[in-house]
């Protein structure tokens, strides 16, 4: 597990080889009732983004063991991510009602924050911080409540969170992009930059990487930009070579620095372990992208179906709906995106203005 953790935090794949050693040798060892092993071995197959495996270990877990709320933790992170969510919602009571500790009031708050249902996710998310018994579970809720602050148009606040979980643990990269991330909205680009710099050379992780590459195109900073996204495409030429389904980062990236046909592709093999509401909404713009617009918006709407306060989804349903024609639509996923996070991507927040000033004028 710690082999499976350190993988998440320093984009190293090799460490899921060794953590699927470890694993592998405890289940020969004990292959009955190993509870811990079948867990991990569920982690570890949510972090390679192979949900069905996922779903059929922690099953086993659960099976194993049905007082252990780590387990349905897993449980509930597979039926997510397999787009099962009411079975998800599930699994994420029953491990509060196991044991409602930080990692099951952090799910708690996620099934909220799916739905759109914003206070009682940020509600959740402050429980799950006062309940927190290490430093990563303190880090993760600074970081998830920063996003949340964002996603409400308030860049202030979500700076305060950041901050906040920076002075505990001043080298975590995730609260270092979401640092950046706030310090973009706030227009503070200097500074966000160089957040998003230390975030990379902790862990080049592409959605790091994405982040900085269009924040530096947005400032005209075309060869810098150009660094980042060349780096992308080496991670996604790896990526090919061993056959994993692609991310959400890496298939938005290909839509829109790359060739949408093959962004296209990359979506739909995603969707086939991969039932959630990013890909749907990935696979959507990259449809758009692609220049077929009437099945982007099938896609686009099953991004949204759930509620799902996301300003760039909502961006991405209203150009899909301006390119079919329904200015109305588009206009009233505009004025969504921009109330709900003013702020929300480095190219495309200027592009939904733009397009919202144009429907505005136009007799």
């Amino acid at each position: 597990m710690a082999y499976v953790q350190q993988a998440r935090t320093t984009a190293d794949p090799a460490t899921y080889e060794r953590a699927e050693k470890a694993l592998r040798r405890s289940l020969a060892v004990q292959s009955d009732d190993n509870t811990n092993a079948q867990i991990g071995m569920g982690a570890l197959a949510a972090a390679r983004h192979d949900f069905p495996t996922a779903l059929t270990w922690a099953q086993k877990a659960t099976t194993s063991d049905p007082y252990n709320p780590v387990a349905y933790g897993v449980l509930a992170d597979a039926y997510t991510q397999l787009g099962q969510y009411p079975a998800s919602y599930d699994a994420v009571q029953r491990m509060n009602d196991l044991r409602p500790d930080a990692p099951a009031l952090a799910r708690a708050s996620y099934t909220f924050e799916l739905r759109g249902q914003t206070d009682q996710a940020v509600a959740l998310m402050r429980r799950s911080l006062e309940a927190a018994s290490t430093a990563g579970e303190r880090s993760f809720a600074h970081a998830v409540l920063s996003t949340l602050a964002l996603q409400t148009g308030n860049a202030r606040q979500a700076w305060i969170e950041a901050e906040a979980g920076l002075r505990n643990a001043p080298g975590d990269s995730a609260l270092l992009e979401a640092r950046a991330r706030a310090e973009t909205a706030r227009g503070r680009t200097d500074m966000a930059i160089a957040d998003y710099q230390a975030a990379i050379a902790i862990a080049p992780l592409p959605h790091y990487l994405l982040g900085l590459g269009e924040l530096q195109q947005s400032l005209g900073n075309r060869k810098a930009a150009e660094a980042q996204y060349a780096v992308l495409r080496g991670q996604e030429a790896i990526r090919r070579s061993g056959h994993t389904p692609a991310d959400t980062d890496a298939i938005l990236f290909e839509a829109d620095h790359g060739q949408p046909a093959r962004a296209v592709t990359m979506a739909q093999e995603a969707l086939k372990t991969r039932q959630f509401i990013a890909v749907h909404d990935a696979y959507a713009w990259a449809l758009h992208q692609a220049g077929h617009n009437a099945e982007a918006l099938a896609q686009a709407d099953q991004a949204l179906a759930l509620g799902t306060r996301s300003a760039l989804f909502l961006y991405h349903r209203a150009v899909i709906h301006d390119s079919l024609g329904d200015v109305a639509a588009a206009h009233a996923d505009l004025r969504a995106a921009l109330r709900t996070e003013p702020h929300f991507h480095p190219l495309h927040a200027a592009s939904a203005r733009a397009l919202l000033n144009r429907i505005d004028n136009t007799p």
